[in-house]
């Protein structure tokens, strides 16, 4: 096993699509490729075409987005538009919505 891994959309993803009871508008599909999973730590890469629902962070995200545009709202305050070249992390008790508007593609490290 290799201590140095690269992080990279190869290979088939998982194809997954947001809990219908969070979903607020669209049918996003979104596209994961998993490079590391283990000890409470995910990281790779995920994609999401348009859509909009409501997420629930139990856990610590750090990402990057290298394509498209999203929104994130948090529950009761003001809209953040995310755009490829942004970088943010999102802390555990975060709520609110997720609102991609042109297909989005984002490199992650979650942490549980």
């Amino acid at each position: 096993m290799s201590l140095v891994v690269q992080v990279a959309a190869t290979g088939a993803p998982e194809i997954s699509r947001p809990d219908p009871s969070r979903l607020i508008a669209g049918d996003p599909e979104h596209r994961t490729w998993l490079t590391e999973e283990r000890d409470g730590l995910w990281c790779g890469v995920w994609e999401s075409t348009p859509g909009t629902w409501r997420v629930v962070y139990d856990e610590w995200e750090y990402f990057r987005l290298t394509a498209g545009v999203s929104v994130l709202t948090p529950e009761g305050g003001t809209p953040v538009t995310l755009r490829a070249g942004d970088a943010w992390v999102i802390r555990p008790g975060f709520t609110g919505t997720w609102e991609v508007v042109e297909t989005t593609r984002k490199d992650f490290v979650i942490r549980l």
